[in-house]
């Protein structure tokens, strides 16, 4: 290495040297600057002066095993400052090799990616804040649901049990056992209600094979009484019988999502003739297999001025009263980071359109 192209690295990057045991050999003075070591401080060293205590053991155990292969090892690494200051670092370390082959030395080339990383760990922690946010929507959304379930039950067993009171006047045990039985029935579907929402809101992060159809159906039943109350009418076709990886709860919650929206888009249009198409279908995209959901209304569709910031955090054409703008932004990254699919919208004549698109996983599609 000529001394210019040497002098050029180490003034650019912050650069050490090590023998083969791990042993500081050189330093740079970018080196010094980051690491808050005087470079009297560094020499003689173990390597390790600089590594921070929440680094794996094992990302070390590769690095060794790669470098002592004689093979250049790439990461980011998380290393300590003297004054405590965590510093990350992409680095390049690189066996240096003597003429007969043997490995002489180690030298480690590193650049500081501190503030990226700590701007993309807030970004980190803002989505987690929104995710937050949508779920308690969900769960305000989720508990009207739940309110529309029980209003007929409800209804239903005061009925019951004014008569149970009018049969126990006229003695009649018979009438009193049926009605008894009755009410049982009523209650144990009252308390399926609730298992149905507890299933719906359990915290599984963990992906697993599951059918569409069914995450469609759960959706479908939570929905049902929404739908019958304001009365739309609902069309679902299914034309796919397929598996796919995720966490089935998170898509039902998708479509519910979806599907609220359109309703609230009814009233706020006055809509009188209320449709909505769910269709399920396979497809093939760009020559991959992908298992595609169209959710399709005639609410009269999304403003143009509005149509290009639907799936933004926050946005919303609702009254802040009915809406945070956080459901479409939601489904977007459940689509997108779970699914690992598409979600797109588009106005029709006179609606709007959803198509999900979720690929089959490799597995899948080799027993096909």
């Amino acid at each position: 290495m000529s001394n210019t192209y040497q002098e050029a690295i180490e003034n650019s990057n912050i650069v050490s040297k090590t023998d083969i045991n791990g042993i500081i050999t050189f330093v740079n003075d970018e080196f010094c600057k980051i690491s808050g070591y005087s470079r009297d401080e560094l020499m003689g060293q173990n390597h390790n002066i600089v590594r921070h205590p929440d680094a794996l053991s094992s990302n070390f155990k590769t690095l060794w095993e790669t470098i002592l292969s004689k093979k250049s090892y790439k990461a980011t690494v998380k290393n300590l400052s003297k004054n405590g200051h965590t510093v990350y670092l992409n680095t390049t370390i690189t066996p240096i090799l003597e003429d007969n082959g043997d490995i002489k030395e180690f030298i480690a080339i590193r650049y500081d990616v501190t503030k990226e990383f700590e701007l993309q760990k807030k970004l980190e922690e803002k989505q987690k804040l929104l995710f937050w946010q949508s779920r308690m929507a969900s769960l305000g959304q989720m508990l009207g649901n739940i309110a529309h379930q029980w209003r007929q039950p409800l209804t239903e067993l005061n009925l019951t049990l004014f008569n149970i009171k009018k049969a126990h006047k006229n003695n009649d045990s018979e009438k009193i056992n049926e009605l008894y039985i009755e009410s049982k029935e009523i209650i144990l579907n009252m308390s399926n209600t609730i298992e149905d929402f507890t299933n719906f809101f359990n915290p599984q992060k963990d992906k697993k094979l599951f059918f569409i159809k069914d995450a469609i159906d759960e959706s479908l039943a939570i929905l049902k009484k929404v739908l019958e109350k304001e009365n739309i009418k609902l069309s679902l076709v299914i034309n796919s019988n397929k598996e796919v990886l995720g966490v089935s709860n998170e898509l039902s919650q998708v479509i519910i999502n979806l599907v609220q929206n359109s309703k609230d888009a009814f009233t706020i249009k006055d809509i009188k003739n209320r449709n909505i198409d769910i269709i399920l279908q396979d497809e093939i995209i760009e020559q991959k297999n992908y298992v595609c959901i169209y959710i399709k209304d005639n609410a009269l569709g999304v403003n143009s001025d509005c149509i290009d910031k639907i799936f933004e955090p926050y946005f919303t054409t609702k009254h802040k009263s009915q809406g945070t703008g956080l459901g479409l932004f939601m489904s977007k990254m459940i689509i997108e980071k779970s699914l690992n699919g598409t979600i797109k919208h588009e106005n029709t004549e006179d609606g709007s359109i959803f198509t999900i698109c979720i690929p089959l996983t490799l597995a899948l599609e080799d027993n096909e």
